[in-house]
C-alpha cells in the first residue's frame, strides 16, 4: 500500500482558516492555532447574532411606531389592536417605514385604529 502524505490537504485546510482570519490583529491572523480558535468563536457569534438581529429589528420597529403613535395621543398596543380589528394587514416593518416617511398616511392608519371599539 502506498504511503499517504497529507501536506497538501493540511496546507489547504490551514490556509482556509488563515484566510478567514484576515483582518484580525497580531497572532490571531498569523498563527494557525490561535487563528482557528478566533475564527471558530467568530462563527459562533455570527450564527447567534443572525437570529438576534431579527429580534433587535422588531424591537426597533416597535419603538419607532410607538414614538410616532404617541404624537397622536394614542398607544402602540391600541394601534395594533385597532388595526387588527379593522382587518388592516400591515406588518411592523412597513408600519415603522410609513410612520417615518409618510406622516400623513400614518395618521390615517391611526384614525382607522381609533375608529374601532375597545
Amino acid at each position: 500500500m502506498a504511503r499517504v502524505k497529507k501536506s497538501v490537504k493540511t496546507r489547504a485546510r490551514r490556509k482556509k482558516v488563515l484566510d478567514a482570519a484576515k483582518g484580525y490583529r497580531g497572532s490571531r491572523r498569523r498563527l494557525y492555532r490561535i487563528a482557528a480558535d478566533t475564527v471558530d468563536r467568530g462563527r459562533k457569534f455570527a450564527y447567534r447574532d443572525r437570529k438576534a438581529k431579527k429580534r433587535t429589528f422588531r424591537s426597533l420597529w416597535i419603538t419607532r411606531i410607538n414614538a410616532a403613535v404617541r404624537s397622536h395621543n394614542f398607544t402602540y398596543g391600541r394601534l395594533i389592536s385597532g388595526l387588527a380589528k379593522a382587518k388592516v394587514e400591515i406588518d411592523r416593518k412597513m408600519l415603522a417605514e410609513v410612520a417615518f416617511t409618510d406622516p400623513v398616511g400614518f395618521s390615517k392608519l391611526v384614525e382607522i385604529a381609533k375608529g374601532q371599539p375597545a
